[in-house]
This record gives structure tokens, C-alpha cells and sequence, in this order.
């Protein structure tokens, strides 16, 4: 018997499973009987997962698997398996690069996420529906600034950079917003807008209150 000398061996097409997977493999694409074929193939995948113990239980970990066995046998391997054998071209194949938006962010501290709200506030129709945005926007840009600042930013400056984002498109009272604390997370959202709504409840309830006195 002959010795065999690694440099006169085949490659091994994927050496985290050895040569003897190699071999195997080998073996089951001489069987002629497609059904005796595809159940080796199906106990040979799973030794190869015993032997990639990297592998975990999950989908994608099988697919992996029967890939690397289409792999190792160059390609040329009919049987019956869970999933189909994968383009040539495509094994080691680069993703795509992901293209990054080249459109300059006006105001680092607050981010693209900011832009976008606000993008979406613009189209709103409804004036209350935009005007709670533009609340909610303000709430998250005074508190995206004290998250990178130690002092307070005014109301006035951040409703002055909402209009400059939304080219004067969004806009509120600046009156309201201080009167309400309206840009101020812990302060919930009042359903009174203005002053004027105030002093008219205010009377209603004092009539309310002159009523009941002349009853009594």
C-alpha cells in the first residue's frame, strides 16, 4: 500500500468540515438511486453539524448547511432536499454597499429623524393634527439638546429652528408654547389653546356659580 502525500491530494472545498466530509460527499454522488441519494444527504447534514458545533438550531443555520454540502460537492449533487441548491455566482459574492444619504443634516444634535418629522408635519392637512406635531417636535428637540448641552435652550430658539427646517411652513405661538410650558416634556398638552377659550370658561363658570347663589 502506497503512502498518500497531502500534495498529491484534491482540495478540500471547505476545510472546516475535513476531508472525510469530503470524501463522503464524493461517495454519495456515485449512488444512482436518487431516494438512497438524498436520505445519505440528509444524515450527512447532520453530521456536519456535529462537526461545525458554531452552527446553531435555527432556519437559516440548516439552509447554511445544506449550502456548504452543494458547496463541497462542486455543485453536482441531485437530490431531494429542504432547500434548493444556490447559484454558483452567487457563493462569495459581495453584498451590495448600502448607500448613505448625502443631503447635509442642519443641526447635528437632533439628527435626520428630526428632518424627517418634521417633512411628514408639512404634509399633514388637519391644523390641530399639525400643530400637536409641532408640539411633539419641540418636546424632542429641547430634549435632544439638554441631552448634549448643560444650559436650557429657549422656546423662542427652538420654534425659530423648527420654521428655519420647515422653510416657515411649520409654525405656533410662541405666547401658547411658554404660557403651557407646550415644549416641555413633563407638562402634558392642554386642551385649551389659547387665552380666549380660558377667560370664556372662566365666566361660564362664574355665571354657574351666581346662578346657584340666587337659587339659595
Amino acid at each position: 500500500m502506497g503512502l498518500e502525500y497531502n500534495t498529491e491530494r484534491t482540495d478540500v472545498r471547505l476545510k472546516e468540515y475535513g476531508r472525510n466530509i469530503q470524501k463522503l460527499v464524493n461517495h454519495i454522488r456515485t449512488i444512482e438511486d436518487e431516494e438512497k441519494r438524498s436520505a445519505y444527504a440528509q444524515t450527512l447534514t447532520d453530521l456536519m453539524k456535529q462537526i461545525n458545533p458554531n452552527l446553531k438550531v435555527n432556519v437559516d443555520s440548516d439552509q447554511k448547511v445544506w449550502d456548504d454540502l452543494y458547496i463541497i460537492s462542486n455543485f453536482d449533487l441531485t437530490i431531494d432536499a429542504p432547500f434548493p441548491m444556490p447559484e454558483k455566482s452567487a457563493i462569495g459574492k459581495k453584498p451590495q454597499r448600502v448607500a448613505y444619504k448625502s443631503s447635509k443634516i442642519r443641526y447635528m444634535h437632533y439628527g435626520r429623524s428630526v428632518e424627517i418629522m418634521i417633512e411628514q408635519a408639512i404634509q399633514m392637512e388637519d391644523p390641530e393634527s399639525k400643530k400637536s406635531a409641532v408640539i411633539h417636535i419641540g418636546r424632542l428637540m429641547k430634549g435632544f439638546y439638554n441631552t448634549w448641552n448643560k444650559d436650557n435652550i429657549d422656546d423662542e430658539i427652538i420654534l425659530k429652528q423648527i420654521k428655519q427646517l420647515s422653510d416657515n411652513q411649520l409654525d405656533i405661538s410662541i405666547d401658547e408654547v411658554k404660557e403651557f410650558g407646550l415644549f416641555n416634556n413633563n407638562v402634558k398638552e392642554k386642551r385649551h389653546h389659547n387665552r380666549g377659550d380660558r377667560d370664556k370658561r372662566n365666566n361660564n363658570n362664574r355665571r354657574r356659580g351666581n346662578n346657584n347663589r340666587r337659587r339659595n
